[in-house]
């Protein structure tokens, strides 16, 4: 069972009738041996008082923005780096659009802005309300970055419906936040290098041979390694993705590039995860002129380009290695089959073809290891990657705290 000892929950609620709910939340998290500081909403502070969230856990509950004496040291930037985790419980409708939409108008939505911490989300509203478009596709905007909702809950509800809507019991809550405060701990002390994004293979000055990669799974792979405690390195060819807080990016644009980096790289690292759609085949010539347009046929000779992972795994003692593979039919048996040849830890097999491509926000994935494997079924890719690093985390045999490893010792 996760545990809280330790962890600072930052508990923010807003103004739902569930918000009476809340002191017995924070008074479950510090049970469970968590250091909790609250926040209000102002519709929050209509329904409970400050000085009973102060009472519950001890701290003062913050409820403005424009708090003079919080704000003379940035106080909602000290609050977004201080929590291991943000939990809003109860999370009412118009919280979860100003998430979704990225304000900065209030106390809460400011924190959340500013912080990379995990955020857990608890809905309570009318089961109309809830069961809106507009909420639904709010929902589906957090969980794409990343954002954990628990429940609602079917029941009772304060207007005399019945239907989706309550907010979940505590200790539901609590467990989930619990695991998600426990995540920020899985890879400390490791060292993560991660490739993502497409190569770039020049035929000329003005053209080039590469894939529909965007990036996003490998980003959202270095967001998910950072958030569970480790260094990371993000080698990337050209994407306009944004870097992940507490990332460091080297950009690079040809496999020959990525290759070089690679290599500067991975023998400070612990794990290596080739996320990269490198290009399979460059052109075996390259023109220092434009190649100007024909009416005939033209042929292109091309040449393989650098296996990547391959030349990791030939090194003396090299990290946890986790490859890709995106297939179009046969998903599991291909992502085995690269597992064997190329010499690796753990593949990932990604289908792609039949409508579905690289840019997609959402995927599967078959998830596969010497002696086992694992299907992850339809979700966003930032959910992806964080059980992907929970996966990665358990075949290491990593716990909550671990010492920095690198090369035959991180195997």
């Amino acid at each position: 069972m996760n545990s809280l000892a330790k962890k600072r929950i930052l508990l923010c609620v807003s103004g739902s009738v569930a918000a009476y709910r809340a002191p017995e939340l924070a008074r479950r998290l510090g049970e469970q041996g968590a250091e909790v500081r609250a926040i209000l909403t102002e519709g929050a502070t209509k329904l409970i008082s400050p000085l009973l969230m102060q009472a519950v856990t001890g701290a003062s509950a913050r409820t403005a923005l424009w708090d003079e004496a919080a704000e003379a040291a940035m106080g909602h930037i000290e609050l977004a780096r201080w929590a291991d985790c943000i939990v809003i419980a109860p999370a009412t409708a118009n919280t979860i659009a100003r998430l979704a939409r990225g304000e900065a108008c209030d106390l809460v939505s400011t924190v959340c802005l500013a912080a990379d911490a995990p955020l857990l989300v608890a809905p309570a509203m009318n089961r109309n309300m809830w069961s809106h478009p507009a909420t639904q596709e709010n929902c589906a905007i957090l969980r794409r970055r990343g954002v954990s909702l628990v429940g609602p809950d079917h029941g009772g509800q304060a207007c005399g419906d019945v239907g989706e809507g309550r907010m979940s019991d505590v200790s539901e809550i609590a467990a989930a936040a619990a695991e998600a405060a426990d995540r920020s701990l899985r890879l400390a002390g490791q060292r993560v290098l991660i490739t993502a994004g497409p190569t770039r293979e020049p035929i000329d000055p003005v053209r080039y041979l590469s894939n529909h990669s965007s990036g996003a799974m490998g980003f959202a792979l270095a967001a998910a390694a950072a958030r569970a405690g480790a260094a990371v390195d993000l080698v990337a060819g050209p994407t306009a993705a944004v870097t992940p807080p507490k990332v460091d990016r080297f950009d690079v644009v040809t496999a020959e590039d990525m290759l070089a980096e690679v290599m500067r790289r991975v023998p400070d690292c612990s794990i290596f995860i080739a996320c990269a759609a490198v290009a399979d085949y460059a052109p075996a010539r390259y023109s220092q002129s434009k190649q100007k347009r024909s009416d005939s046929a033209v042929r292109l000779d091309l040449r393989p380009s650098p296996d990547i992972l391959a030349s990791v795994a030939k090194r003396p003692n090299p990290p946890f290695l986790v490859g890709f593979a995106a297939e179009t039919e046969d998903v599991q048996g291909r992502a085995r089959s690269k597992l064997d040849s190329k010499g690796v830890d753990m593949v990932v097999g990604n289908q792609v073809g039949g409508g579905r491509g690289f840019g997609d926000v959402e995927t599967s994935a078959w998830v596969v290891w010497k002696g086992g494997g694992k299907r992850i079924g339809q979700c966003a890719k930032p959910e992806l990657a964080r059980q992907l690093v929970d996966l990665i985390a358990q075949r290491m045999g990593l716990g909550k705290v671990a010492l920095l490893r690198t090369g035959s010792q991180a195997r």
